[in-house]
């Protein structure tokens, strides 16, 4: 992304060799095989030679202003190239562009030509440029045995410690892909096709949680501003957006000018429930910040800055939000990180209300090398993220880390053919975790870069033979019996992905609610979302191992609440609940999901802690009714005891709310036993169900 990512340079490393000062002292009229460009070598094409000529100048011109600007250079010496293919300065030339733009692989028939035509052009650097060009091209053997021969021929140059690094670097970057090739990830990586991708550059996909909306950057003509960079003369960046409609990607829109402006914007982040976005924005010197929009009942707010623990004078960029939005992973290259461009991860300060001072993830995330697309899963625990280090197979990798007992593991490579040998970055995934979205410059592409979705299909099934011969009746006739295989088991997400809408139970209109998620163990408020006010909608992400109180309220309404209590053990699934509120009216009521008690006991558990706190605050709040507070059961067991049963336990409900201050004349209990179920009692689920406490508004 330009501007975005702070590219390591290839030509970088091997201009301190003296290619510059070759290519600025060698005259296109020394090589014995190739073709100088002299007019007495096209005695009948004066106008071609001229063309040409005035090509190859003019790429010149671009080509001195700096490897920044190589690419512009591309399109004036292919046109000279075309005239005359066989001159070796000019084949040289066009390859080092090709390594500085998107189409890194296209150097190699370009360095194979120049060394055919003249092996003495540059003879320190010869094994390494081909190394490069091989490498790019994954054809791994021959880029190990040039990368090998490049530091066997270093040796008899004054070369520095560093520049021998570099060459070890890539050598191992092409035995790691090698090796990444041979145990390639079961995947399908498929174009989202011509609505989404076109001639221009797509890239830096976000999605909700649900792949409900996609947010990305593209450089279209469209862009706000209309204005043209002049470093490869493509328009300025925008963040664009496409709704997924029954499977269907709707056309690419721009997002619109409250988010963009004339200067470069990109994506940077976006929450799990796409309700809040952060934007990437260049400084003029250099660096860039990050903004925070939200998404509000009249569309998207005006980006404003993260705080000073987020944005520095260096250069922040991709940001990750975390399920509860309570931690905010991010890439910065301050001068105290690791290596060039760092992870960090800070705080919410819920009492300063404010982002508190960050910390690096430390050395086993952190590479010496650069890291960037950081993106945490809202399963809570997975973090993927880009790095040039590790075990990375050449440019910025894939890799991805999991967090158990506040550590994070060894990072591990996502595999081949996600990652390739230039730069994977950017790369987000679904919340079942079988499906992911990234951007990448491909044969079948409509542009640049493309945005793909990758599906993931698990191991292969392996064929199992049982050699068991088996007889028809009355035959010797053998046959071989195929047992039926199981199902391949696809690795999912370790989540539930809640999501549905808030209604006014009477009108069927959406209701603009707040949706408390609590740890109904610890009580703690873990976060609060806000269904959607134009349509109703909501989206929460909830990772195992807790049971989650989800209370839903909203002014004049009655709360309502749900229940997941989701063991370490449980699948991924996803749940789609319509949620109804009610007025506070005589004769509405609502289930006390969030209400436990001891089996076969009326001793209130601690775990419902959280639900009779906002039982109570509703009957503070609301001082002019009388409530009835029930008991209800299963079927199960016998009449008489149930009915007790489920009186004392909207009775232990009653005590505790005198207990907090409730006047008691405000309150009846009841128990009814099995007598109104809810829900069938011949399953459990249902039986669950019938198994409640109600509160009942009857005065």
């Amino acid at each position: 992304m330009l501007m975005f990512i702070k590219m390591d340079r290839v030509t970088t490393n091997y201009m301190k060799f003296g290619i510059l000062a070759i290519l600025l002292s060698v005259s296109f009229f020394a090589f014995s095989q190739s073709v100088p460009f002299d007019k007495k070598m096209f005695p009948d094409d004066k106008d071609g030679f001229k063309e040409a000529r005035d090509n190859i100048k003019e790429g010149d011109r671009v080509f001195e202003e700096g490897e920044a600007y190589y690419s512009l250079a591309i399109p004036f010496y292919e046109k000279a190239n075309n005239f005359n293919p066989n001159n070796a300065a000019l084949n040289f030339k066009l390859g080092l562009c090709y390594l500085e733009s998107p189409y890194k692989s296209k150097c190699l028939e370009y360095f194979e030509k120049s060394y055919e035509l003249d092996p003495n052009l540059d003879p320190l650097n010869v094994n390494f440029l081909l190394g490069r060009g091989y490498h790019l091209n994954e054809e791994w053997d021959k880029a190990i045995e040039y990368y090998r021969n490049q530091l066997n021929e270093m040796a008899g140059f004054d070369v520095t410690e560093e520049q021998y690094r570099n060459i070890r670097k890539h050598l191992a970057e092409a035995e790691n892909g090698k090796e990444l090739v041979e145990n390639p990830v079961r995947v399908w990586i498929d174009n989202l096709g011509p609505s989404v991708n076109s001639e221009w550059p797509e890239f830096a996909p976000l999605i909700s949680t649900d792949e409900s909306i996609m947010i990305l950057t593209a450089r279209r003509p469209n862009s706000t501003g209309e204005l043209i960079f002049e470093l490869d003369g493509l328009p300025y960046e925008d963040l664009y957006y496409t709704q997924n409609i029954e499977g269907d990607w709707t056309p690419l829109a721009n997002i619109g000018d409250k988010v963009n402006t004339s200067g470069h914007d990109a994506t940077s982040g976006l929450a799990p429930d796409g309700k809040v976005l952060f934007v990437f924005r260049g400084t003029v010197k250099g660096g860039g910040d990050v903004y925070v929009a939200r998404d509000e009942e009249d569309g998207w707010s005006k980006p404003k800055a993260l705080g000073k623990y987020i944005n520095t004078n260096y250069h922040e960029s991709a940001v990750a939000l975390s399920y509860d939005q309570n931690d905010l992973y991010f890439v910065s290259d301050k001068p105290e990180g690791i290596g060039g461009r760092d992870i960090y991860v800070s705080h919410w300060d819920n009492d300063k209300e404010e982002w508190a001072e960050a910390q690096n993830l430390g050395p086993v995330v952190n590479s010496p090398f650069n890291e960037d697309g950081v993106f945490i899963h809202p399963d809570g625990k997975t973090l993927y993220f880009s790095s040039k280090g590790h075990n990375s197979m050449g440019g910025s990798d894939i890799f991805y880390t999991e967090k158990k007992d506040g550590q994070w593991s060894k990072p591990v490579n996502i595999g081949y053919p996600i990652n390739t040998p230039d730069d994977d970055v950017f790369f987000v995934v679904a919340a079942d975790g079988r499906t992911a979205y990234y951007s990448s410059i491909r044969d079948e592409g409509y542009g640049e870069k493309d945005i793909y979705r990758i599906t993931f299909l698990g191991p292969e099934k392996q064929p199992v033979l049982n050699v068991e011969d088996q007889l028809f009746t009355g035959s010797d006739e053998k046959i071989l019996e195929l047992p039926i295989q199981p199902p391949v088991k696809i690795k999912t997400s370790k989540m539930v992905l809640l999501k549905g809408l808030v209604l006014d139970e009477e009108t069927d209109e959406p209701v603009v609610a707040n949706i408390d998620l609590i740890d109904n163990t610890t009580s703690e408020l873990l976060a609060t979302f806000k269904s959607d006010g134009e349509d109703g909608s909501y989206l929460v992400s909830l990772p195992v191992g807790r049971n989650y109180g989800l209370n839903f309220n909203a002014d004049e309404y009655l709360f309502n609440s749900l229940n997941f209590d989701l063991p370490d053990s449980a699948d991924f699934k996803e749940v789609y609940k319509i949620i109804r509120l009610k007025k506070i009216k005589i004769g509405k009521s609502i289930i006390l999901r969030n209400i436990f008690f001891d089996f076969d006991k009326s001793t209130i558990r601690s775990e419902s802690e959280a639900e009779l706190a906002r039982l109570y605050e509703l009957l503070k709040e609301n001082q002019d009714i009388k409530v009835e507070i029930s008991g209800h059961t299963d079927n199960r067991g016998d009449d008489s005891y149930n009915q007790k049963l489920s009186e004392n336990r909207a009775k232990a409900v009653v005590d505790y709310l005198i207990n907090k201050g409730i006047p008691e004349s405000r309150m009846i209990y009841a128990g009814y036993g099995e007598k109104e179920p809810v829900a069938t009692n011949e399953t459990d689920e249902g039986r669950q169900e019938n198994r409640r406490t109600e509160f009942k508004i009857i005065e």
